[in-house]
């Protein structure tokens, strides 16, 4: 198998497309599409390629940016003029019917019955049963991170593990406890880490590995405190030896290395015309500014914040790999703007680039695991030390030693430092500024510098339920407090 054939064609697509639009689009395949399609290991060689094809929903990694990084201090949408979907997110004050937040939800059950349909129709297959175990382990770490990216925004939400063979069936889900969602992430990535090899051919580049469900693991158990857990875990991706950070923090983003060695899961895109490209580089370069900094001009969105551009230390190396503040013109002036550079690719057309959107990096398994280890306990100029200064020595940055990290609070704030600029773009800094606590304080504090509508408090660490949801199946389905 080819790398491209990663990508599902444009008619599997369609033909996974037959849904059900009465609840959460449980049913995205027809009875008997379903049971005409699932009959060979070819068959599931297709579907299992298309189960990665839907990370690039919008809903799901498409329109990432909108929730990890416009909801955070790091950037903001264009500036229309009127009240826009996403200045909802950058000023809290997300109303119950915006479509970032029913595309999140759809994408992600209508990618989620796609997975169970997988597992519940592959028993039944004589194929090889390497392969087949194999496929099975893909699919449960697909699951697994997009019921993450599911808790994480809305909390509570429908934990739906088996094929919807009757449209009736979905209004039996309400919202599970989070903590059952939680608990679920954990088997399937347990599940997945037994089965997925350490590595692939090179025609198969871009799976899931077992490096990627620990890796996803480790983050999961990170985010839910699970500070002694994480440490194992974490270790046990860096022990497999198979990653490393790059030398040159600018070729990890270059669209001819792509899936490199510091790359543990990706969201894969091509371009050339299929369907396949990535958007991002177009919509991230500045608006009306035709040609000048990428072909077919750009969007404006994603706009670094003058707060973000100042968090960035004096030489370091990162910030003029992920952003600029300004650009030439065709008539050769400088134009202020400030937008991210971080995705730049030449693209075939408005929006087909060929740069992959990274989950997870090597880079980030580094300081998850800096942070797990001081979590756990701190130790003056212990392990985490090293792995932070890793980081930062890559970005052409001075060690950081206990006298400039004096307590177990000071490192908190330094990885919390070190992963914004780190990750900048990446869709990580909401979720990261949630996981520890420090969401609240730290927007409440730029309250005016990001024009918050309120101030934010603990109702806001989720996103509201989508009003469609709510309307056709009011009994199981109830909104988040503050909506």
């Amino acid at each position: 198998m080819k790398v491209s054939k990663i990508y599902i064609s444009l008619l599997f697509s369609l033909t996974l497309s037959s849904c059900s639009k009465e609840f959460l689009d449980l049913k995205p395949i027809s009875s008997a599409t379903s049971d005409n399609f699932y009959k060979t290991a070819d068959d599931f060689k297709n579907a299992v390629n298309g189960a990665y094809a839907s990370l690039q929903s919008g809903g799901i990694f498409g329109n990432s940016y909108v929730f990890g990084d416009v909801a955070s201090d790091n950037t903001v949408p264009p500036a229309s003029g009127s009240v826009t979907d996403q200045d909802e997110f950058d000023r809290f004050y997300i109303k119950t019917t915006n479509p970032f937040i029913s595309g999140r939800w759809n994408d992600s059950y209508t990618a989620i019955a796609r997975y169970n349909t997988i597992l519940d129709k592959i028993g039944g297959v004589s194929m090889d049963e390497n392969l087949k175990n194999r496929y099975i382990a893909e699919t449960k770490f697909l699951r697994a991170m997009v019921y993450f990216n599911l808790v994480r925004t809305f909390g509570d939400v429908p934990l739906v593990l088996k094929a919807i063979s009757n449209p009736d069936e979905g209004y039996e889900y309400g919202r599970s406890p989070k903590a059952d969602v939680y608990a679920q992430i954990e088997k399937d990535l347990t599940d997945a880490e037994g089965v997925l090899p350490v590595s692939y051919a090179t025609a198969e580049v871009g799976r899931a590995t077992k490096g990627a469900a620990k890796a996803l693991l480790g983050k999961v158990y990170l985010t839910e405190k699970k500070y002694a857990q994480a440490v194992a875990k974490l270790k046990e991706v860096i022990d497999l030896g198979v990653y490393d950070i790059l030398p040159n923090y600018a070729d990890v983003f270059k669209v001819s290395n792509k899936n490199n060695k510091e790359s543990v899961f990706d969201v894969q895109y091509k371009s050339g015309g299929a369907g396949e490209g990535n958007s991002w580089p177009n919509s991230f370069a500045p608006e009306n500014s035709g040609n000048a900094v990428i072909a077919f001009g750009g969007g404006g969105n994603n706009q670094p914040t003058a707060d973000l551009i100042n968090a960035y230390e004096s030489g370091d190396k990162r910030k003029d790999v992920s952003l600029a503040t300004s650009y030439v013109n065709a008539s050769g002036q400088t134009i202020p703007y400030n937008f991210v550079k971080k995705y730049y690719d030449t693209p075939a057309t408005n929006g087909d680039n060929g740069n992959n959107i990274p989950v997870i990096r090597y880079a980030e398994v580094l300081l998850m695991y800096a942070e797990s280890l001081n979590e756990v306990g701190y130790q003056s100029n212990g392990d985490a030390f090293a792995y932070l200064n890793k980081i930062r020595n890559r970005a052409g940055l001075a060690s950081k030693t206990a006298t400039d990290i004096p307590t177990q609070q000071a490192f908190r704030l330094a990885m919390e430092q070190e992963r914004r600029v780190e990750f900048a773009f990446e869709g990580q800094r909401w979720y990261d500024l949630v996981r520890t606590d420090r969401a609240i304080p730290v927007l409440n504090s730029k309250k005016d510098q990001i024009r918050l509508v309120n101030v934010l408090t603990e109702n806001n660490l989720v996103d509201p339920i989508p009003q469609s949801q709510i309307d056709i199946n009011r009994s199981k389905i109830q909104q988040n407090p503050g909506y």
